[in-house]
């Protein structure tokens, strides 16, 4: 996790940078401050500076990992990584949730209550797949 957060905090504190920049130098026609720019720019410097510190935090809790030594080997990351489904089709039906959700606004907003509605179910069956069916134990 060393090597992530080296990479997020400065990245980080670019935005913020560039998030000040921005605010001195993004005047528009009459000197106007653009708002929506600087918002962009704030939030962006507030995630990966999130992204950043959670991983600094992780970091310092945990033993240094192969990839974080200099003297690491490949070999020494090798193993199972996790446990991962043959075939599922929660996603699928999660995705099409998530499409109702985002053309709600364009075609009424009941729609996107739906979708919030089906979204729901979807994510239930997705975390609870395993509990029951031919994968249940």
């Amino acid at each position: 996790m060393r090597t992530e957060y080296k990479i997020f905090i400065p990245l980080g504190l670019f935005f913020v940078v560039c998030t000040v920049a921005y605010y001195f130098f993004g005047r528009v026609d009459g000197g106007q401050l653009e708002w929506v720019g600087l918002a962009a720019l704030a939030l962006t410097s507030l995630m990966v500076l999130q992204i950043g510190v959670f991983l600094w935090v992780t970091a310092r809790k945990m033993d240094p990992r192969p990839e974080d030594r200099s003297d690491g080997d490949v070999v020494e990351g090798a193993g199972d990584i996790g446990f991962f489904p043959p075939r599922s089709l929660w996603p699928f039906i999660a995705a099409v949730t998530a499409g109702l959700v985002f053309l709600g606004p364009v075609f009424g907003w009941w729609l996107t209550a739906l979708g919030v509605g089906f979204g729901a179910l979807a994510v239930a069956g997705w975390v609870y797949e395993y509990y029951r069916g031919d994968y249940s134990h």
